[in-house]
């Protein structure tokens, strides 16, 4: 059942507001901060715990780019002092990307330092945490009246209608954001807030540009000391919905001290020398797995995203463009040490993971033609329109039309003992995959779909034996296979993989 909070003083504020824009948003937000019950009590919030259950839907690891998501379920347990930006986030997840098993994970936040804890081991993480903790707390139902209120350039937009209800709209900066809040013209109470900003750090949301993100509050409910809190929270970005949250269980005023949130001078160091990298700076390759040429020209670049080169009679094919603009650069600085003077004539992306697309923004900024998936061209279009004006890119800065090849049936690239041909994959979980075959090299690339499981083996038989369906009904004679996260593997490996895992199970026999 629904609830509305009427406040008389909140109406005659509301009334009475002042003409100019700053004094008019000023007067809105302390009105809003009354019907929450007031701003003495909101600067005064000593700490939180919140407990709550939740969901985030997997945009990126879905089989899809569009719904229904692949979903992560959440059990939450955080103790928030706001006015220190310290937090303490207990979380057990379960979900698609866990295989079913419960995930505990522990984010410890203090100032400017965010680490996580997992199995015992307390680890610094990066600026991309930081800036999520950041604008959990800053932009937080306790909270995001007091950020505005301590804007500089807090000012009145037009009002609108938000949900079929009048809401007025203020806006200021937060840092690098720019910001919105949505108040409904009735009860005062903050509806929505709304960022847009760049995630640079972010190995996902980076590759977007400039993300828009929506925070809505609904459920208010009176809680102890007179506080009004809502007890529902829903994140869109990019105008999908990708979090939800509800709180079961509310303690204002909870005991909190130093020891919650301590973090070693170790930790706080090694937070330190990476706070300020971006996505940009990923350093090319990885350290304990050297590049390897697989024959000649043909060279595999292991990372946290392979690269592969081929050097062709015409010139170079890289495949994949993985991870960041800054990634690409890089790759194509070693390919012109490794192949000097030979030009790069095509990158090929085989999967619309986030991270397989991230650098292609790099080869259309260098008029460098893509090839793509039929399926996964208007994702990739997205990825070069998306707005890069906080943090921009080379695109962003000379802006041109990308050289886009869609690619809806097996197709040659180039002539010669490298030649390759490119394989849609069409099967269930490799539908938005393609396949690189060289086919004089008896060599298979696989995209995403074989990957090195846990403890040997392979990760995913479903994949595996798709792999192994594509290679029959392509006609393929694959000596060795390698992949975006795979060094090269003789295909027996593979095929005995499959065969293993259709093997009847054994029946247990009770004691």
């Amino acid at each position: 059942m629904r609830r509305t909070v009427l406040l008389p003083l909140l109406s005659l504020l509301l009334l009475t507001l002042p003409a100019s824009a700053a004094d008019d948003a000023r007067a809105r937000v302390q009105a809003a901060a009354e019907a929450m019950g007031g701003e003495a009590q909101l600067r005064a919030l000593s700490s939180l715990r919140i407990q709550g259950i939740g969901h985030w839907n997997l945009l990126e690891q879905s089989e899809r780019p569009a719904p229904p998501w692949l979903v992560m379920y959440e059990q939450v347990d955080e103790l928030r002092v706001p006015s220190r930006q310290r937090l303490r986030q207990k979380t057990e997840s379960r979900g698609a990307a866990g295989l079913g098993t419960w995930q505990s994970l522990t984010v410890l936040m203090d100032g400017d330092v965010v680490a996580m804890e997992r199995d015992g081991q307390v680890r610094p993480t990066g600026g991309a945490q930081l800036q999520d903790m950041r604008e959990r707390l800053d932009f937080a139902p306790e909270r995001v009246l007091l950020t505005a209120l301590d804007a500089a350039d807090l000012r009145s937009a037009p009002d609108t209608v938000l949900q079929d209800v009048p809401h007025h709209v203020v806006t200021f900066h937060h840092g690098r954001a720019a910001v919105r809040l949505f108040l409904n013209a009735n009860t005062g109470l903050p509806t929505l807030v709304e960022t847009e900003d760049a995630h640079p750090a972010d190995m996902f949301w980076s590759v977007w540009g400039d993300v828009r993100t929506r925070l809505f509050f609904q459920s208010w409910s009176l809680e102890a000391g007179g506080l009004r809190y809502p007890r529902n929270w829903e994140w869109q970005r990019n105008d999908t919905t990708y979090h939800a949250f509800t709180v079961t269980a509310l303690e204002v005023g909870a005991k909190a001290s130093d020891a919650d949130f301590a973090l070693s001078d170790d930790v706080r160091k090694a937070f330190a020398s990476r706070r300020d990298m971006t996505v940009d700076d990923t350093p090319l390759g990885h350290p304990s797995r050297p590049a390897v040429e697989l024959a000649p020209g043909v060279v595999h670049l292991p990372g946290r995203w392979d690269v592969a080169l081929v050097k062709q009679d015409d010139g170079l094919v890289v495949i994949e463009a993985p991870i960041a603009s800054g990634y690409s650069a890089r790759v194509l600085e070693e390919a012109a040490k490794r192949f000097p003077g030979v030009k790069v004539k095509a990158v090929v992306s085989t999967s619309d993971a986030w991270p397989h697309i991230g650098g292609l923004r790099e080869y259309a900024a260098r008029a460098i033609p893509a090839h793509v998936l039929d399926v996964n061209r208007p994702l990739v279009e997205r990825l070069l329109k998306a707005p890069r004006t906080r943090v921009p890119d080379a695109l962003a800065k000379t802006p041109r039309a990308a050289k886009l090849q869609g690619v809806g049936r097996r197709t040659t690239l180039g002539t010669g003992t490298n030649r390759l041909e490119l394989i849609p994959v069409r099967t269930e979980t490799g539908e938005r995959m393609l396949f690189v075959w060289l086919p004089e090299h008896r060599l298979l690339y696989t995209s995403d779909l074989v990957q090195p499981g846990q403890g040997g083996g392979f990760f995913n038989p479903q994949q595996l034996s798709e792999t192994v369906d594509v290679a029959a009904r392509e006609k393929l004679d694959v000596a060795r296979a390698f992949g975006m996260h795979l060094g090269a593997t003789e295909w027996k490996a593979l095929t005995d993989a499959v065969e293993k895992a259709r093997a009847p199970a054994t029946a247990s026999t009770a004691p």
